[in-house]
């Protein structure tokens, strides 16, 4: 009977003994710190991306606005020119419409912008209303009614109305790696006693919904 009981014994020492099951803690750990690793790649690229982004954008606008500078330096030449004739590399000859002095008639400058010439009037200024396109001004969108050429072909005989396209009457060459070449239209703001011309010009990126327009005023020469 002793003898039993001593093996009873021995055997229930070495159960209680048994190692414990292994909890493992580490894949947690090492899934955490991939998840943290993820987040952070993820937004570091998003950041790049997002500047990439903002810097092609503002290349793009700067296009944009070079060319719209272009077209406004093309019209001064334009409504400055004297010289007779067809200058070389030109598409028309601007001369029959100047000097400015004798040739601010109907007929040349009219609503409908006659190669790129319009004429408006204070009063049609006052009451023109972007947002139903009543009495519009010409460079506006085309949207509301606005006179722009949409980078139109130039006929042989040079009769056209709105925007004149770069290089038209003064060989202006083309602008390079821009979805539409500028174009300008020029207005006679018909004050009798003090008469101003407004240039509008108009310029594209490489991609054709980043436009920029921009405006100048000046004394019609010889007025």
């Amino acid at each position: 009977m002793s003898g039993a009981v001593v093996r009873r014994t021995v055997a229930a020492t070495f159960a209680c003994a048994a190692p414990a099951r292994p909890r493992g803690i580490a894949l947690p750990i090492v899934l955490m710190f991939l998840l943290v690793i993820t987040i952070a790649a993820a937004y570091g690229v998003r950041r790049a991306t997002l500047g990439e982004g903002i810097t092609r954008n503002q290349l793009d606008y700067e296009i944009a606005r070079q060319a719209a500078e272009a077209a406004l330096r093309d019209a001064e030449r334009d409504l400055f020119t004297l010289t007779a004739g067809l200058p070389a590399g030109a598409k028309c000859d601007r001369s029959p419409d100047r000097p400015l002095k004798d040739k601010l008639v109907p007929g040349l400058w009219e609503a409908t912008c006659p190669k790129g010439q319009c004429r408006v009037t204070p009063e049609y200024l006052a009451t023109s209303v972007y947002a139903t396109s009543a009495n519009p001004q010409p460079w506006w969108p085309t949207a509301h009614s606005g006179l722009w050429g949409n980078n139109q072909v130039v006929p042989n005989n040079c009769i056209f109305t709105g925007g004149v396209p770069l290089g038209t009457f003064t060989s202006t060459p083309d602008v390079v790696g821009v979805a539409r070449q500028p174009e300008y239209l020029i207005e006679w703001i018909d004050r009798a006693a003090d008469p101003v011309m407004r240039i509008t010009a108009r310029g594209f990126g490489a991609d054709i919904n980043t436009e920029v327009v921009l405006q100048i005023y000046v004394r019609p020469p010889d007025s």
